[in-house]
């Protein structure tokens, strides 16, 4: 095991975080995810990242602080979403280790790990491979992330600081892919070579005919560009309720042209889908209650603007060159592409462990494929994708936050978030893990902040908007 300069940045920074709170621990623990190619420290061919380091001290934060420790048990009593992510993590566990032992050699796979036998056109008989165990702790360090992001979001500080790391994330995130582009432009790539240090493949210098790719802090243009549709998904929602408008509003503008000129193209297919459940929230937000101008406002001028746009488009035969070129290149000729075909075998070959094991799964961890449903289905089986289905509609589901109050436009807000990174991981997702900024953005939205801000009091009900809008509220 190495331990790498960024982990020891990461030890020093949570034990100065613990000296500051609870909160300032959250902010943190949220912004460090989006560093996503680098490692702490190093086991073999395993990278730990930042983050997944940084729970320890997010979960010190609540042991040694005030807050009691209950909301972490409550989290996983029957029916609730801990209860149903704690079942995929124990179903998961006893996959990786006894399935492939179970279905050894009864079908071919594309390994996600080291397989201890050689590789045949990128295939090799079912068998147990290194990421069986690498996955497994990711589950584990998911449901762990879950429960203590609902259970500090249980607070109206922890709450807060939640949406305070949430924000910070997406304005990093907007940075690390400014600096990509610039130090790409420069030939300068390798000052960022201080958090590409974790043991994956590299694509931070892949150019499609001229134009840079853009990966920001992550490994390739696919993982930056699924990330940036959750960031987008939460800022953007955060905006249609009038919440900080000048900021969210900003940020959301910056992420989308991100994800549009990122050339990658699961964010290209994903981001229509995105705006559509953009343009839906809009719809039912909008209105002439307070909250609603931004709403109203998308739901009349997004039609005329997007019929204006398109008019331009058509009319002018350069641009309307040059976007459809762009557009074949990224989407309508991917499928003949050599990465298209190599991902279109991925899936097909996860559909056929699907059907080999009888749709138990050849275990988590232990086939690649390029769409998280055919991950959950070659990898868990059906058994794996009915726990994965009830945590997300529970944990998703109505909060029960009186409307359009500030904790229901949050959870809302957080809702969209997981459904872009949703639509993201549908396309290209490699894995079962979803990532911790997912499960970040479901706690906050299954999160219960025991605060009075949202009960009924019709004497205060003004001067309490005010004071929760003072940071978050209109602008």
């Amino acid at each position: 095991m190495s331990f790498e300069p960024i982990g020891i940045f990461t030890v020093t920074l949570g034990l100065y975080c613990l000296s500051l709170g609870q909160a300032a621990t959250m902010k943190v623990f949220v912004a460090l995810t989006l560093l996503g190619a680098a490692a702490a420290f190093v086991v073999g061919s395993s990278s730990v990242q930042p983050a997944h380091l940084f729970l320890l001290f997010v979960a010190l934060s609540i042991f040694r602080g005030t807050q009691k420790t209950t909301p972490l048990a409550d989290g996983l009593h029957f029916g609730r979403p801990g209860f149903w992510l704690g079942c995929l993590v124990l179903y998961g566990g006893l996959s990786a280790y006894f399935l492939p032992r179970l279905f050894a050699d009864a079908t071919m796979i594309v390994p996600l790990g080291v397989a201890d036998r050689p590789l045949t056109s990128g295939v090799v008989s079912l068998a147990p491979v290194s990421s069986n165990l690498t996955q497994t702790v990711y589950l584990i360090a998911d449901l762990a992330c879950f429960l203590l992001v609902t259970a500090i979001g249980s607070t109206t500080q922890g709450f807060r600081a939640i949406i305070g790391g949430l924000t910070a994330y997406t304005a990093l995130n907007i940075v690390f892919a400014a600096l990509d582009v610039v130090t790409g432009a420069i030939g300068a790539q390798d000052m960022l070579q201080f958090m590409r240090n974790a043991q994956y493949v590299f694509h931070d210098n892949d150019k499609i005919n001229g134009m840079k790719r853009i990966v920001g802090s992550w490994p390739e243009a696919s993982a930056f560009a699924g990330t940036t549709l959750g960031a987008f998904g939460f800022t953007s929602t955060l905006w249609l309720c009038g919440r900080s408008s000048r900021w969210t509003g900003a940020l959301a503008l910056t992420s989308f042209a991100l994800i549009i000129l990122s050339t990658s193209s699961g964010g290209l297919v994903a981001a229509p889908v995105c705006l559509a459940i953009f343009y839906v929230t809009a719809v039912i937000r909008s209105g002439t209650s307070h909250g609603s101008a931004n709403s109203s406002a998308v739901v009349i001028f997004a039609p005329l603007v997007a019929v204006a746009v398109g008019l331009a488009v058509v009319l002018q035969t350069d641009i309307f060159n040059s976007i459809y070129d762009y557009i074949d290149m990224a989407i309508l000729s991917k499928s003949t592409s050599a990465s298209g075909m190599e991902r279109g075998a991925w899936n097909t070959h996860g559909m056929q462990n699907f059907f080999d094991t009888y749709g138990i799964g050849v275990g988590l961890g232990t086939a690649r494929t390029s769409s998280f449903l055919v991950a959950v289905l070659s990898n868990v089986g059906i058994p794996g994708a009915v726990f994965y289905l009830l945590f997300i509609a529970t944990a998703l589901g109505p909060s029960g936050a009186m409307a359009r109050s500030f904790t229901a436009d949050v959870q809302l807000s957080a809702r969209n978030g997981c459904l872009c990174l949703l639509t993201g991981s549908f396309i290209v997702g490699p894995t079962v893990d979803l990532g911790l900024l997912f499960f970040i953005l479901a706690g906050l939205a299954a999160s219960r902040p025991t605060s009075t801000a949202d009960a009924p009091a019709p004497f205060l009900q003004l001067s309490e908007q005010n004071r929760l809008s003072t940071r978050w509220g209109t602008s």
